[in-house]
């Protein structure tokens, strides 16, 4: 626990004062909302570049600290409505954390989260293991972006903070810049409303959906791409006088590119093309070239030194159309979910197949839509034209995937739409709630108390859909080693017996999560307190706890010590008939619905 709330409060604390003293030196002095995403872009991106050099990690610690220092020191004196932003944003901040700390609460303990959701952290920890080791991996070679690999590699040097818990912690923080940045769009509102707009935005359902199975990085983009857009319409309101107000949307940028790689622009880049395009025809063709060749500028020197590795990535094993396309999804997500009301615990599943009938997917989806399209028709008429840019660019990038793409990357479209329908849902609605402070809109067509009620059914009930996805959440072990899977070449095919603490089984979802680590083989898995006298015919290598000393079958040898594990072996010949289940890729990727 210790360790997971210190990587929140170190990640969080560094964004925070790197990102708003970055927005200071653009020539802003009053305090931004859009502060925590510059400030993780920025923390990833330094991390990143300096992860590699001697210390493996000690440096990326050491920057991000005198960086954060220099910040607060840059702003002291200088930074303007810093009282008013604790005021708004400590509510905030305080529920987001409470929110993202429900899976550990109803689990019981910390650890990895999404294990028997999502197996992917566990390529995750290997990849980053061995990078605080100065070793390479399969995600490096293949161009795979490493920038919040390397911040749980800069909190394992510079804090002491492990793995598990660097990235537990890297994921929860995540969680709460999320909401504090979407005040930024919610920043003249009463505290009330505006602090629930600002949760259900940045933990919009599918996006604590993701959260709950431990997909980092489509949380990360998520944010990057909620703040790239209100960064430009910030560059158009609040900032439009400095020469420098396009470049904190090209840090943002710079940002998801070391998260995300290139497919971050799949995103990004319409929604800046749409809104120039609309900007243009507004103001016939007078954009302000010198600002955005600035920031243009900004955005090339910061991914220069990955453009090597972008093209690498492009051969990943995701992008390929043609395969299995499931990652650990049953089908096609519905594209409903990101309207924010989906009853469910699991947002694979479809309408229907959990607790509450389909009718009430249905009928929640449907009252969604309605706020929706109200959303977008008071937005066009306010004139929000880069919330609009950026939900037209959501919509194509969900269509290209789901019509070429696969259902793996359809779902990672949703997810990353999701807080860009909440936010144009609730942005007109909130205005017109009781008590709210003028905004200098004309009235709403519609009575204010039926507008308010509207508001408070759809804040209600998507709130608790978010809350129904965290506390559905899956925990697994509270420590990770690379030794498991460095076992894989050994046992190959042959069958494997792994006896496992009842704690790793019973309560840590040890199961999937050994299954993943030996994936490729015959796995056969046992709690200590299950074992019988003698192993199942056909068992060939058996695995237990580094502790253990004497063989836990007569006729076995130890084969390899890798600690925490040992591996040993059978003397004899084995029947040739494995008794163990084949753990194919795929097998071990769905898991068990929750």
């Amino acid at each position: 626990m210790i360790g997971t709330y210190a990587a929140v409060v170190a990640v969080s604390g560094a964004s925070l004062a790197i990102g708003q003293a970055a927005i200071g030196l653009c020539g802003w002095r009053r305090w931004s909302w859009l502060a925590p995403a510059v400030g993780l872009a920025l923390v990833c991106a330094a991390c990143w570049a300096t992860v590699r050099l001697p210390g493996d990690g000690v440096a990326s610690a050491v920057v991000v600290a005198l960086a954060a220092v220099a910040s607060v020191v840059y702003l002291w004196g200088r930074l303007e409505g810093g009282g008013d932003a604790l005021r708004a944003g400590w509510p905030v901040a305080l529920v987001a954390l409470l929110a993202a700390s429900l899976p550990f609460v109803v689990e019981g303990h910390f650890g990895i989260l999404g294990t028997s959701f999502n197996p992917d952290m566990s390529q995750h920890l290997l990849a980053t293991d061995r990078l605080a080791d100065g070793h390479s991996s399969e995600l490096l070679r293949q161009g795979y972006p490493l920038g919040p690999h390397a911040v749980a590699v800069a909190l394992n040097k510079g804090l002491g903070i492990g793995l598990v818990q660097g990235f537990s912690g890297l994921t929860v923080a995540v969680a709460v810049l999320a909401p504090l940045t979407a005040l930024a769009a919610f920043a003249q509102l009463r505290p009330l409303p505006r602090t629930a707009a600002a949760l259900v935005v940045g933990l919009a359902y599918v996006v604590a959906s993701y959260f709950a199975q431990g997909a980092f990085k489509e949380t990360i983009e998520a944010l990057f791409l909620l703040a790239f857009v209100l960064a430009l319409r910030e560059a158009t309101t609040s900032w439009r006088d400095l020469s420098l107000r396009f470049v904190p949307a090209a840090l943002i940028a710079a940002g998801s590119i070391y998260t995300y790689s290139f497919p971050s622009l799949v995103w990004l880049g319409p929604a800046l093309v749409i809104w120039l395009g609309v900007e243009a025809v507004a103001h016939r063709g007078r954009l302000p070239w010198r600002p955005l060749g600035l920031a243009t500028l900004a955005f090339v020197v910061l991914i220069a030194p990955e453009i090597g590795r972008l093209i690498d990535f492009k051969q990943f094993e995701t992008f390929d159309p043609n395969g299995p396309g499931l990652g650990n999804l049953f089908g096609q997500v519905s594209p409903f979910e990101a309207l924010g009301i989906w009853p469910s615990g699991d947002f694979r599943l479809a309408p229907g197949d959990g607790a509450v009938p389909a009718a009430g997917y249905y009928l929640g989806a449907a009252f969604a839509l309605v706020l929706l399209i109200y959303g977008i028709h008071s937005s066009w008429s306010r004139r929000e034209t880069a919330i609009l840019s950026g939900l037209a660019a959501v919509a194509l990038a969900y269509a290209a995937a789901r019509l070429g793409g696969t259902p793996y990357t359809a779902a990672k479209a949703i997810e990353i739409a999701a807080p860009l329908v909440a936010l144009t849902i609730l942005l007109p609605l909130v205005d017109s709630m009781p008590g709210r402070l003028t905004l200098g809109m004309r009235e709403e067509l519609a009575p204010r108390s039926a507008w308010a009620a509207a508001t408070a059914l759809f804040l209600l009930a998507a709130g608790a859909c978010s809350a129904l996805a965290l506390a559905n959440a899956p925990v697994g072990p509270t420590s990770y080693s690379p030794a498991l899977t460095g076992l894989r070449p050994l046992v190959a095919d042959a069958s494997t017996l792994v006896i496992a603490s009842d704690t790793l089984i019973a309560d840590e979802h040890g199961t999937p999560y050994i299954a993943w680590e030996l994936r490729g083989g015959r796995v056969c898995i046992a709690a200590e307190s299950e074992l019988d006298a003698t192993p199942s015919p056909g068992v060939r290598f058996v695995v237990t706890r580094g502790d253990a000393t004497e063989p836990p079958y007569p006729g076995f040898r130890v084969r390899r010590l890798a600690p925490p594990y040992v591996l040993w072996e059978a003397s004899g010949a084995v029947a040739a008939k494995s008794p163990c289940p084949l753990i194919a890729v795929r097998q071990a990727r769905q898991g068990p619905a929750r």
